[in-house]
């Protein structure tokens, strides 16, 4: 269960360290051509579900590596899990059904990585 827990979190890091950095640091005419539902979405929320994203990916990661309070990966895994939840209700909003699949594989992941982190603590 401890393999599966750090392989899970490990690529869930890695993808939120990407894609959070991506919306801390670029602009909204950079984020435009890959995420199109920033230009409905003011850029301060952009630039703070970024920063979320990137704590979420330090939470998977740092409390269990470091063994303290190894409780807060969960915290981290389901918070990134209700970060997809978030996403695909802006998707179907904007009529782009279609474009849900990586937020449902990433709350699976999520929710899974939760699961995992539950048995390992």
């Amino acid at each position: 269960m401890e393999i599966a827990y750090w392989i899970t979190a490990a690529l869930l890091a890695a993808f939120y360290l990407y894609a959070g950095g991506m919306k801390v640091a670029r602009s909204q005419e950079q984020l435009q051509p890959m995420m199109g539902w920033v230009d409905t979405v003011p850029m301060p929320l952009v630039r703070t579900i970024g920063t979320l994203e990137l704590l979420g990916a330090a939470g998977l990661i740092l409390p269990p590596l470091t063994g303290i309070a190894p409780w807060l990966a969960v915290a981290a895994a389901i918070g990134l899990a209700l970060i997809q939840v978030g996403g695909i209700a802006v998707h179907l909003s904007r009529g782009e059904a279609r474009l849900i699949g990586l937020n449902i594989a990433l709350l699976v992941a999520a929710v899974a990585t939760a699961w995992l982190g539950i048995a390992i603590i």
